[in-house]
């Protein structure tokens, strides 16, 4: 598995999204078990969560529990960053809510420490800018954590180019990530990207697959998509993940999964090598 960094740590270059084993229409815990595994097995070493992944207001922290239990019980499990999340919430019925309050992320926080079983998460993440909050006082409240040690590395999320280098202004140059919703149907996170690459962040793009479907089932709209994946006999989504990874070297794409097949599928992205022409037709699409 080729690698990419996250600020002091090298990660494989495609990770893991684990919100699909915890929302609407998760799998039952073991295939979600194996589908983590089944990442291991094929040298993921970053796996993607949040506090807010999970269906029941009773259930919090869902996701990180089981991402937890999935990494116990392997070989590997102590060499994967986990990257979570806090600021979201789900009070139960469906809807996503904002708390970016320095008091509930240091309680999020802590409540995470408890769940992933760790002294220090490897990368907490703010999740959601939150309008209530003054955006430099939730950003505070990571810095303080990293200064006490109960996280190692601070991340954002969900953030545009000048909450980016606000973040990086806050913390002391250290914000080493950002996820973004980024894919082929959903492409307004170029100028993040841009900063990300100038400042030499990590870009995290979360529902990498927007707009990619199985060839034969594609809309006209990413065909090119379907044509580059038959030319490799490789699936759209790897040339996907494949396109993403070539447009920056601080991308880190974590395509959610809920099946092990689609994450051994995912990770044969790292390898595929588009040339400058298909990447070009791609980023016409």
């Amino acid at each position: 598995m080729k690698t990419r960094r996250i600020g002091t740590v090298e990660v494989s270059a495609i990770g893991l999204g684990g919100m699909p084993m915890s929302i609407e229409g998760r799998p039952d815990e073991a295939r979600s078990l194996a589908t983590i595994h089944a990442a291991l097995d094929a040298g993921v070493t970053l796996i993607d969560t949040a506090d807010a992944y999970h269906l029941h207001a009773d259930e919090v922290g869902h996701n990180e529990s089981l991402i937890a239990k999935a990494l116990a019980s392997h070989e590997r499990g102590s060499e994967v960053l986990v990257a979570t999340k806090g600021g979201h919430l789900r009070p139960g019925d469906g809807s996503w809510t904002l708390d970016g309050s320095p008091e509930h992320l240091r309680a999020a926080c802590e409540a995470s420490l408890g769940r992933l079983g760790v002294e220090a998460i490897g990368l907490y993440q703010f999740h959601r800018p939150d309008p209530k909050v003054p955006y430099e006082e939730s950003v505070g409240a990571l810095r303080d954590l990293l200064d006490e040690g109960k996280i190692q590395q601070a991340g954002i999320s969900n953030a545009n180019p000048g909450q980016i280098r606000s973040a990086q202004e806050i913390l002391g140059g250290r914000l080493v990530s950002v996820q973004n919703q980024f894919s082929p149907a959903f492409r307004s996170s170029e100028p993040e990207l841009e900063v990300c690459t100038e400042l030499g962040i990590a870009f995290l793009p979360w529902s990498p697959f927007g707009g990619i479907k199985r060839a034969g089932e594609l809309g006209s709209s990413y065909d090119a998509f379907a044509r580059v994946a038959e030319a490799h006999g490789v699936s759209p989504q790897q040339v996907c993940l494949a396109w993403m990874l070539a447009k920056s070297p601080v991308v880190v794409p974590i395509p959610g999964s809920s099946r092990p097949e689609t994450i051994r599928d995912s990770v044969g992205a790292a390898d595929l090598v588009l040339d400058a022409a298909e990447v070009a037709e791609l980023d016409a699409a």
